[in-house]
Formats: C-alpha cells, sequence, structure tokens
C-alpha cells in the first residue's frame, strides 16, 4: 500500500437515499410493500428507518466532523407531491433549510430526485412502465427545482433505473412486484424520456433564475460481468447481460438515443442529455453460459470461487471502478462522479481498505486523464436496505436502531482523516490498514 492524494477541488462525501434514512411517510410505494408480511427478509419495514427527517440538524453536524465537503442526498417525491398535481411547500421548506445547513457547514449538496420509491398516485396509476410517467416527473422536477434551483448547482434525475426496474418488473422482489420482461422493457423507454424531460426542465428553470452552472444526470448502476471461463458462449451471455442492464440505460440517457431491443432514434430529438455520467459502483459477477435460460439472458451468474467478499456475498474487486470510468470516458468524454461506491460490512474489518483500495483507483484514473470529479461513499450511515431489511450494515456510521444513537465506525475515522488530508498518507495506513482485511 502507497500514500497518495486527491486533486484540488475534488468533491469527496457520502451518499444516502430519503427513503432509506427519513421514516414517517406512509404515502410512499416501499411503505406500502414493506408493511406486508414477507417482503423484507428480517420482517421490518421503512416507517422509522434512521428517523433522519427529525434529526436533520444533529446528522448535519455528524457530517462535518467527517470533514467531508460534498454530500448527495434524496428527496422524496410522495412527501412533496402527496396528491397528484398538489405539492407541499411545508416538504419543500424543510428539504431547503436542510441544503442551507448544508451549505453552511460547507457540504455542496447533490441532489436526486428519484432513488426507487414512487408516490402511491403513482404507483396505482401506471408507474413507470407508463408513458404519463413523463409528464408527472417533470412536473414534479420543475416544481422542486423552483424551489431548491438558487441553491443547488448538480442533479441526479434518476437513480439506479435498471435496478429499479429489474427488481421491480422482472423478479417481482420489489414493488410493485411484477414479473415481466415486457414490462422491464417499456420501463426503459420511459425513464430515458423522463430522464431527458427533466435534464431539459432543470437547465430551464435554473437558466431562467439566471444560473448557467447546472450539472445534471443519472446515476447508473454498473456492475462487471465477467465469462467464468473465457468460452465464446460466456462472451454471449456477457454481451447481453451488459446490453440489458447497462447498455440501454447509458446509451439511452447520455445520447437521448434508444438501441435494440429497446428501440431505435431519438425519441424526444437530438441534443444534450447528460453534463455527467453518476457511476454507482460495487461488485463484479462471473458468467456462465446456459442456453435453457433465454429470460436471463442465457447466463448464470455467480460470484468467482475464492474471492474476498462482503457482508451480503458482493465480490470486492476494485479494479472494476477503473474499468467502467475508463470505458466510459473514452466514448463520451463526460466528466464522471463516483455517485456510490461502498460495501456491508457489520464489523468494520474491511471497509477502511475497501475504501483505500476504490479511491486509489481513483487517483488511477485521474493519473491516466479521466475527468473524475467527486467520490461519495454509500453510506453515511447504516438504514434501510430495501428487501434487505436493516441487516446490512453499509454505513461509515453506525446507527442503533433501538434509540436512533449514531457511532463513527473506525472506517468512519479514517474516511474523515481522508477527508480533512484529501489523500492518504503513510501513518494513516499504518493506523488503519494494517488490520483491514476481507473476507
Amino acid at each position: 500500500m502507497k500514500p497518495f492524494s486527491l486533486p484540488a477541488g475534488f468533491r469527496i462525501g457520502t451518499a444516502t437515499s430519503a427513503l432509506q434514512i427519513e421514516g414517517g411517510d406512509t404515502g410512499n410505494s416501499w411503505y406500502r410493500w414493506s408493511s406486508r408480511p414477507g417482503r423484507v427478509k428480517d420482517g421490518s419495514d421503512c416507517s422509522v428507518a434512521d428517523d433522519h427527517w427529525n434529526r436533520v440538524p444533529g446528522d448535519v453536524r455528524l457530517m462535518k466532523g467527517l470533514n467531508v465537503n460534498a454530500y448527495r442526498m434524496g428527496l422524496e417525491w410522495s412527501r412533496i407531491e402527496p396528491k397528484e398535481g398538489r405539492f407541499d411547500s411545508a416538504t419543500l421548506d424543510h428539504y431547503r433549510d436542510e441544503i442551507l445547513r448544508l451549505k453552511k457547514a460547507g457540504i455542496e449538496p447533490m441532489v436526486t430526485l428519484h432513488h426507487f420509491s414512487n408516490p402511491l398516485w403513482m404507483e396505482d396509476s401506471g408507474g413507470w412502465a407508463d408513458g404519463s410517467a413523463v409528464g408527472r416527473f417533470e412536473r414534479y422536477t420543475e416544481a422542486v427545482v423552483r424551489h431548491l434551483g438558487d441553491l443547488v448547482s448538480t442533479w441526479v434525475t434518476i437513480n439506479e433505473p435498471n435496478v429499479y426496474l429489474l427488481f421491480g418488473h422482472v423478479t417481482g422482489y420489489w414493488p410493485p412486484g411484477e414479473t415481466s420482461i415486457a414490462r422491464y422493457i417499456r420501463g426503459a423507454r420511459v425513464m430515458i424520456r423522463a430522464h431527458i424531460a427533466a435534464y431539459r426542465k432543470i437547465h430551464a428553470v435554473r437558466i431562467k433564475m439566471g444560473l448557467w452552472d447546472t450539472m445534471a444526470g443519472a446515476a447508473h448502476h454498473l456492475r462487471v460481468f465477467d465469462p467464468k471461463r473465457g468460452t465464446r458462449a460466456e462472451r454471449l451471455a456477457c454481451f447481453l447481460q451488459d446490453r440489458l442492464f447497462h447498455e440501454i440505460f447509458v446509451t439511452g440517457m447520455s445520447e437521448g438515443r434508444y438501441i435494440p431491443p429497446i428501440g431505435a432514434g431519438y425519441p424526444m430529438g437530438r441534443g444534450a442529455c447528460q453534463d455527467f455520467l453518476g457511476v454507482n459502483y460495487y461488485t463484479r459477477e462471473m458468467v456462465s453460459f446456459n442456453i435453457l435460460k433465454p429470460g436471463q439472458m442465457f447466463g448464470d451468474i455467480a460470484t468467482r470461487e475464492g474471492a474476498p467478499v462482503n457482508d451480503v456475498g458482493w465480490e470486492i474487486y476494485p479494479e472494476g471502478l477503473y474499468r467502467f470510468c475508463q470505458k466510459y470516458y473514452r466514448r463520451f468524454g463526460m466528466p464522471i462522479y463516483i455517485t456510490e461506491n461502498g460495501t456491508a460490512d457489520a464489523g468494520d474489518s474491511f471497509r477502511a481498505r475497501y475504501i483505500y483500495d476504490h479511491l486509489l483507483q481513483v487517483r488511477r484514473l485521474i493519473d491516466d486523464g479521466v475527468d473524475v470529479r467527486g467520490y461519495y461513499h454509500w453510506s453515511l450511515m447504516d438504514n434501510f436496505e430495501w428487501a434487505e431489511g436493516y441487516e446490512p450494515r453499509f454505513g461509515l456510521v453506525a446507527v442503533d436502531y433501538k434509540n436512533q444513537k449514531r457511532a463513527v465506525r473506525k472506517s468512519g475515522k479514517f474516511y474523515a482523516e481522508i477527508c480533512k488530508r484529501m489523500g492518504v498518507t503513510a501513518p494513516m495506513i499504518r493506523k488503519y490498514l494494517s488490520t483491514s482485511r476481507p473476507k
């Protein structure tokens, strides 16, 4: 291990989503889903989560103590627009107050408009598989940016559309619980158009405010698919996995272009539709060919034998972050933000090493000329991890859900030093990394 530094002006911070930490909202698709028996692995629901809605001042102080200069936060659509076309000004004021507190603490906000959770009125009238979602999302975006746009210049339109559609419309593990590849394809077409409409609206509203520094993009979940043995059939399966899980979304939201199997051409016309590429990166999967599984793109997916894994069984493979950022920077030439990267580690035994190894890849990318402008660690604190419930622990900060007490983990203290020094020194390596090992 070697010391390294990060460039001046680099954004380094943490990330969360509203649904996973706020609690207190019952008008969203995930509250209803998690309230039904058998939907969440540990039997929990998201009704309280980290109670962040009532603990914003303390959580902002917590972030300031971590020395972060950036924070990716989410908004809860169902709070903002509890009934279709009716916007709650008190909720928007609450988010405005949170953003003002962040900026006063020297923390630059990146705001996410959609992160897996829908208002019930939208979920029950077609959701993202219905074309009406485009106009609905554009209207919501306009209301938010009119209220917050003077404070926020960097926006994520939609988080991980591929993951949302896979679990909600193909596997049925998430709301609305469908199992239809056709709905996945339809949802992809709709979400791409909605992203483009939101991108244009964000720019238009802020330009009317006299603000020209807007940066808007989507956050893409990128997961390495490598052939298990390297056969031609396995490479074909990897290509198909990559096309359906990555390429239709990255191409659609970066170029505004449909590619097969979702269509062809420019559904919203040509023109810019993304100012940066948001990269959510966690792991790699090995693919073997299975002709009996066309619905899985002829692929069986498994973790590489003998590979280090985290608490939820994901391979720890830092090289994948380098591979994706290199690939897409060569292709699009647009700035990159690592909008999520983190690991489940309840014992906090290897998170510090995970952070070091992935930030080292970021340094390598910058040295190789890739315009990486920020890194947002997932997550600030333990939270409601969707269908897994509260068992996976992704936080730099541990949360005791019985009393909502927060405690900075050792890996969080390591990250705080990285943020303070904008890099890793030799003494930090000796202090934090000598005993940090993945499984």
